[in-house]
């Protein structure tokens, strides 16, 4: 159970390799519990394979212990066992940056050898205070402080602020640089992504398409808490259909509906019109779309979410992927729910009606059985959980 929820955090993480590596030594893992999100930074010692070990090693291990409630100081004593310093170099073989942002804003930063984080209010980069406390033999840096919707939370490996050295379009880019650039560029209405990509932007230009260093930015764009529901299916008792699409109309987030039945269901209980869309959202493997008024999206049932499911699956293996899907912006039923649930959702339930259509009993029609129909919902739900969102499934 979320306790306490007042914001939702949107993050959002993208790396530029070192030029002519093919693994990146920077690692970035996000987890989520029932009380925060937790966003992890590791800039592995060095470059290539080895660091990017070390920095999967390092980001796995303090995000997995936070999130089953691990405290900082034993977090950090985990890690210097685990990973010692370089007897070379006399250096972490990982360095990192943790952030967990509770539901009610607060928000716990941190900091081991990585730059300091930046954060982003109404225009202004705020001047966090840092403690400075030793732990073992490590130094480390934190700070807690209160977040307000659209803050922006930024922090990045050392191959930003290292970007272009000795190059002709170096001028004095530093931390300070960082910071103005981004209260220069990034808007209120930005998400998380746009934020990450326009300080990548500058960077692949500063270091001339040729990085000399892995180069990662993370970015959390701290968000009201709104819940969206998608309604599937009709209720096995009649009765419940004006509870569920009381559920479903009385979202703050956004509303989706799929199926025929379910959409006549949700026409008849708030008295609107349903009509049919246009056949531009007529495509080959998915069925028109639908409208009713104060619904965001009205969609086809079981053909539409296998499609949404498979979209999210290569999504979450895929980050191209998962750009272009959200540049095209395709005008069919799948695309726009995949699209709306990846951009305009934060927690996101499944409302899901129990009630098996007969037509659907027979071998020739087993794939939309119910039980197949609840495999789907569950498939969507973990592939929307590994994509930063929090799902629920309630039936009906």
């Amino acid at each position: 159970m979320i306790k306490n929820e007042r914001v939702h955090v949107e993050c959002y993480a993208r790396s530029l390799h070192k030029y002519n590596e093919e693994l990146c030594g920077d690692k970035v893992e996000i987890r989520r519990n029932d009380e925060s999100c937790i966003m992890v930074l590791a800039d592995g010692l060095g470059s290539g394979v080895k660091a990017n070990i070390l920095s999967t090693l390092t980001s796995t291990i303090i995000s997995e212990m936070i999130k089953e409630g691990a405290g900082i100081d034993e977090v950090v004593e985990t890690i210097t066992a685990t990973l010692p310093e370089c007897q070379e170099r006399h250096v972490a073989y990982s360095t990192f940056t943790i952030m967990q942002v509770f539901y009610d804003g607060t928000v716990k930063l941190v900091e081991f050898d990585n730059p300091e984080t930046i954060v982003l209010r109404n225009k202004r980069a705020l001047d966090l205070p840092r403690k400075i406390v030793k732990m073992g033999n490590r130094t480390i840096k934190l700070c807690e402080f209160k977040s307000v919707p659209n803050d922006f939370i930024l922090f990045f490996s050392d191959g930003i602020i290292h970007a272009g050295i000795g190059s002709i379009l170096n001028l004095d880019w530093d931390h300070q640089q960082v910071k103005e650039h981004m209260l220069d560029y990034y808007r209120i209405t930005d998400s998380a992504k746009d934020v990450t990509q326009i300080l990548l932007a500058t960077i692949n230009d500063l270091y001339q398409g040729h990085c000399g260093d892995d180069s990662t930015v993370a970015t959390a764009k701290i968000v009201p808490a709104r819940e969206s529901c998608v309604m599937v299916g009709p209720p096995i008792k009649k009765e419940d259909d004006v509870t569920v699409v009381n559920r479903l109309v009385r979202a703050n987030g956004k509303k989706i509906c799929c199926g025929g039945t379910t959409s006549q269901i949700v026409s008849r209980v708030t008295g609107r019109e349903m009509t049919m869309g246009s056949l531009e959202s007529l495509v080959a493997d998915v069925p028109p779309m639908a409208y009713i008024n104060g619904i965001d999206l009205v969609t086809e049932g079981v053909l539409t979410l296998q499609k949404v499911n498979a979209t999210l699956a290569e999504c979450r293996r895929n980050q191209h992927f998962m750009d272009e899907l959200l540049f095209a912006r395709g005008d069919d039923g799948a695309s726009r729910m995949a699209c709306m649930l990846l951009e305009e959702c934060t927690r996101i339930t499944f409302l899901v009606g129990c009630s098996d259509n007969p037509a659907h009993q027979s071998i020739a029609y087993s794939t939309i059985s119910l039980n197949a129909k609840k495999r789907l919902i569950e498939k969507m739900a973990d592939n929307l959980e590994a994509l930063g969102k929090i799902v629920s499934i309630e039936y009906y």
